[in-house]
């Protein structure tokens, strides 16, 4: 071989993939811009590539090479986020939901209102196509099942629902728990007051026929197992719960909020005696994988599916520990490309939304 022939060259490894970039907005947390700067930090240490949308004098310092795009108006706290998102095209949070629309960024990451990011995400990501309503979804730990989760939706997006946005959130909650959850055939539930095919409201009577019938048809992505009750949320009957968006944020923070409380339950019988302490001092351990296994902060939030790019929607009380998980969930997300997955599943499943059937041209009319 010649000096110049290119078959000696040693071949180019390949190249890997892009990490998808987060667009973050820092306003609108309970504990300031400062504190998901910091989080988005710790994200960015693991490998995460992010764009900060907030004050960029209340970011504080930050690791090289992230983008920070000074944006100090919030609409978070707006009594109108709707309004607020039209009007306000300089707010933190419509900037970086353009950004993902702009293909600048490959997922949106919101601090604040959830209201805020439903509005953001709606008129500059937009729906997806077919898609009724968008819904939030959040991945929950199940009792007594190593790594396993359930997916419960809509947790807040959609405080009023009809028939087909149910439909549809049972079709979503299936693609994200197959795509990131690993799941190979979810089994899908309606969350109701009792098991039986007739309970329920009127909603979800209406579901319940419309799901049942799939089934009957031959559903090939999911196996609908009918009504869950809320004690069994967390059981593992069913690896997706559909619901309303009211039911399923009551739903949510109940779950959260005595979660918490029996933590503090145990640290204040494992402090409070000595005998408690040497109790506690054996559970060390163990109580400190409850305590993460029931920590809000280590899901992230809660996924906005529906939408032509994704969102993650974490609490505004987290830290910056919840925060980054927010922007690694994200990331993973659009990695697995969630989106693309459930646009495929409600293809398939004939679930989206059809355009309105458009009257006859005028001069066709006239031709016949």
């Amino acid at each position: 071989m010649t000096p110049g022939d290119s078959s000696s060259s040693p071949p180019h490894p390949p190249e890997r993939p892009r990490a998808p970039v987060i667009a973050v907005d820092c306003n609108g947390a309970d504990l300031g811009p400062a504190e998901v700067a910091a989080g988005a930090a710790i994200a960015v240490g693991q490998g995460a590539r992010v764009i900060l949308f907030g004050p960029a004098r209340e970011l504080g310092e930050l690791p090289q090479g992230v983008e920070v795009v000074d944006a100090p108006i919030s609409i978070a706290k707006a009594p109108d986020p709707v309004s607020a998102a039209r009007t306000t095209p300089d707010a933190s949070i419509v900037q970086a939901a353009r950004a993902v629309a702009d293909g600048r960024a490959d997922a949106l990451v919101c601090a604040g209102a959830t209201g805020a990011a439903l509005a953001a995400g709606t008129f500059n990501i937009g729906r997806a196509r077919g898609i009724y309503r968008p819904a939030l979804a959040i991945p929950l730990p199940v009792g007594g099942r190593d790594h396993h989760q359930v997916t419960l939706l809509d947790v807040g997006a959609n405080a009023e629902a009809r028939r087909e946005h149910l439909v549809q959130f049972a079709f979503m909650g299936a693609a994200l728990s197959r795509t990131v959850l690993g799941v190979t055939r979810p089994r899908v539930a309606l969350l109701s007051n009792g098991e039986e095919a007739a309970r329920g409201s009127a909603l979800v009577l209406d579901v319940h026929g419309e799901l049942a019938k799939r089934a009957q048809d031959g559903i090939d992505l999911f196996d609908f197992v009918g009504n869950v009750e809320g004690n069994d949320v967390v059981t593992g009957r069913a690896d997706v719960i559909v619901c309303d968006g009211l039911t399923g944020n009551i739903a949510l923070k109940l779950m959260e909020g005595v979660s918490q409380a029996m933590l503090g339950a145990i640290r204040h019988a494992a402090t409070s005696t000595t005998r408690g302490k040497v109790g506690g001092a054996l559970l060390r351990s163990s109580l400190r994988g409850l305590r993460a296994e029931l920590d809000p902060e280590a899901s992230g939030g809660a996924y906005l599916l529906g939408l032509r790019g994704l969102g993650v929607v974490p609490h505004g009380r987290f830290t910056r520990a919840g925060f980054a998980q927010a922007i690694l969930r994200a990331q993973r997300g659009a990695s697995e490309n969630i989106v693309a997955q459930t646009q495929r599943a409600l293809e398939q499943a004939d679930a989206l939304r059809r355009p309105p059937v458009s009257a006859p041209d005028a001069s066709l009319r006239q031709a016949q």
